[in-house]
């Protein structure tokens, strides 16, 4: 594309695309400070240990695990190994496919991730709903996964998020 089929951003579009990405680098940052100053614990290890804590069996295959988290194999496979050190999840094999494991909560990451769910909780309350309006809530939520749509049709968006 070249710079004359460039459609450039309006000076309100530039405004807003620099508050979106302002956000996009503030809040994650801030979501791991609370979960740090609270619990304790990075916001992936939070993430981990409420997709076990929230699951239908009392374990679940990484390969699983890593589909509700949306994120690749790699990355979970080292957060896990550290959450074991850590005695927050525990490994055992997998009784139908003897290759493959199951991570399953332990009691010290299940009383973890009882203890810092509240504090979670209410940053995510006090941050992102309290802050908007009804009208504002059912545009985002009517927005953001119009954008995320986009990036699956131009073939961006990420492939463990599928």
């Amino acid at each position: 594309m070249t710079s004359d089929q460039t459609r450039w951003l309006t000076d309100g579009e530039q405004d807003l695309w620099r508050t979106i990405r302002e956000f996009l680098w503030q809040f994650p940052s801030a979501m791991d400070r609370q979960l740090l100053r609270d619990s304790q614990m990075q916001s992936g290890e939070y993430s981990v240990l409420a997709v076990l804590s929230e699951a239908p069996t009392p374990s679940l295959r990484p390969a699983d695990m890593a589909e509700a988290l949306r994120w690749d194999r790699s990355r979970l496979s080292h957060l896990l190994r550290r959450m074991e050190a850590k005695g927050l999840i525990s490994r055992c094999s997998d009784e139908t496919d003897r290759r493959g494991h199951q991570i399953g909560l332990t009691e010290q990451g299940l009383e973890t991730v009882k203890s810092a769910a509240p504090h979670h909780v209410t940053f995510v309350r006090e941050t992102l709903f309290d802050s908007l309006d009804a009208d504002e809530l059912k545009a985002l939520e009517s927005a953001l996964p119009k954008i995320l749509d986009s990036l699956e049709r131009q073939g961006l968006k990420d492939s463990s998020c599928s």
